[in-house]
């Protein structure tokens, strides 16, 4: 269980960079989400307390005043200790130069990890972020000016750790993540990744098993029910629009497919989501000021 205050947004007024949602968590001991793929990138900042951030096969323990970027269509596992549970807030975003700007201040695929020792400001810009829940034009300008600013405090002693795999091994997932990003609302097989990475299919296999944790099947996989489920929380595209947006050419196959993944069809998945925003939107923005 944990305490947590979350927003998240569906009207994207900019290309460039926008932020998709936010929030403030107060852990339970052990308190776990994943393993799971999310369709944006998150940053993830703790404010007290430590915990551990899975990423593919590689494992970091992270205290109070550090963070750990989730990127998209990307399998992770994080938990709270159990002694000294975390509270830690995050923001997601997408957008055209979303890693560019990641990249200016030191995070990548290689580098997941930071720290920062500006937590109230940080926590301040999210609990604003939090209070300016509305799709008016003064709310959204303000939505952008605070994802830039969370930038701007980050970029004033931000500093990547490491990472622990070789930087050969990164080209090829990096140049396959991409193509998959960029491909997997058309139909696309793994053969396609192997030739556009130029290596063979069974190493390409391994490097994502040793990397991700998962086949390139499973990844692509995952890649498009990840972007149908936020397909069916920000539009109103019928199913067959979300299954065509995604890379399925019939509906019936999309639907058990998603099934298979979520637990429940995506007439199901839309409506409890909605339903679930709404009732939080009402008990939680109550709570705010006591933050």
């Amino acid at each position: 269980m944990e305490d947590s205050y979350v927003l998240q947004l569906s009207d994207h007024k900019f290309k460039d960079l926008y932020l998709c949602l936010c929030g403030y968590s107060k852990c339970e001991p052990l308190h776990s989400f994943g393993p799971a793929v999310r369709p944006n990138y998150i940053l993830h900042y703790i404010l007290e307390g430590k915990g551990t951030y899975h990423a593919g096969d590689v494992q970091y323990t992270l205290q109070a005043g550090q963070g750990f970027l989730i990127e998209p269509h990307v399998q992770t596992f994080y938990q709270a200790d159990e002694a000294e549970p975390w509270t830690y807030l995050w923001v997601g975003f997408h957008g055209d130069n979303a890693a560019e700007y990641l990249r200016s201040i030191g995070l990548s695929h290689g580098h997941l990890t930071y720290r920062s020792s500006h937590s109230s400001e940080l926590k301040q810009i999210v609990i604003n972020m939090l209070k300016n829940n509305t799709s008016s034009p003064t709310d959204q300008f303000m939505m952008q000016s605070l994802l830039y600013s969370f930038f701007a405090v980050l970029a004033r002693d931000i500093k990547a750790f490491p990472s622990s795999q070789t930087d050969g091994d990164n080209l090829y997932i990096r140049r396959a993540l991409e193509y998959i990003h960029n491909n997997y609302s058309n139909t696309i097989h793994v053969s396609d990744i192997a030739a556009y990475v130029c290596i063979d299919r069974s190493y390409l296999y391994t490097l994502f098993r040793r990397s991700l944790g998962m086949s390139p099947q499973d990844y692509l996989a995952g890649c498009r029910i990840s972007c149908a489920a936020e397909l069916l929380t920000v539009s109103e595209l019928p199913i067959s629009g979300v299954a065509l947006s995604c890379g399925y050419q019939d509906p019936l196959v999309f639907s058990k497919a998603f099934k298979q993944k979520k637990g429940m069809t995506p007439s199901q998945y839309r409506r409890k989501y909605r339903e679930a925003v709404r009732d939080q939107r009402i008990r939680r923005m109550g709570e705010l000021e006591g933050l």
